[in-house]
């Protein structure tokens, strides 16, 4: 079964933080929306990871990097009155309208996110 993976799901992966185990399962046919990618790729260079390559190391084991489509950018803008109280954030709402969009369970590390009701069946992995 894929997973749609939010950013903290991959960083946890990478960096070898708790949950990250349960990433590293899920990785071949994981999607990751590009906005999500974003905050990867910044969070590793602010903590001096060599991100060149990166992408294409995921791409080789299955994860699939999907475009943020006006769909998605709408269901995402809708999200945000459901998920405001829980403070989440444009890219953590960009993997829950890809989510919604592929009908497919979104997997995070964001303790908040186990608060919230969106219609998107949510993991998260700590």
């Amino acid at each position: 079964m894929s997973v749609v993976l939010d950013a903290s799901a991959l960083l946890a992966y990478l960096h070898e933080e708790p949950g990250g185990e349960r990433v590293a399962q899920v990785l071949d046919g994981a999607l990751v929306s590009a906005v999500n990618w974003t905050e990867v790729v910044q969070k590793s260079l602010q903590r001096g990871v060599m991100v060149e390559g990166m992408q294409q190391e995921f791409s080789a084991v299955g994860v699939r990097f999907e475009p943020f489509t006006p769909q998605q950018a709408e269901i995402a803008a809708h999200l945000s009155v459901q998920t405001r109280a829980e403070g989440l954030s444009l890219a953590d709402r960009a993997c829950l309208a890809l989510a919604a969009c592929k009908a497919l369970p979104a997997m995070t590390a964001d303790r908040a996110w186990s608060r919230i009701s969106v219609g998107v069946e949510i993991e998260v992995i700590r």
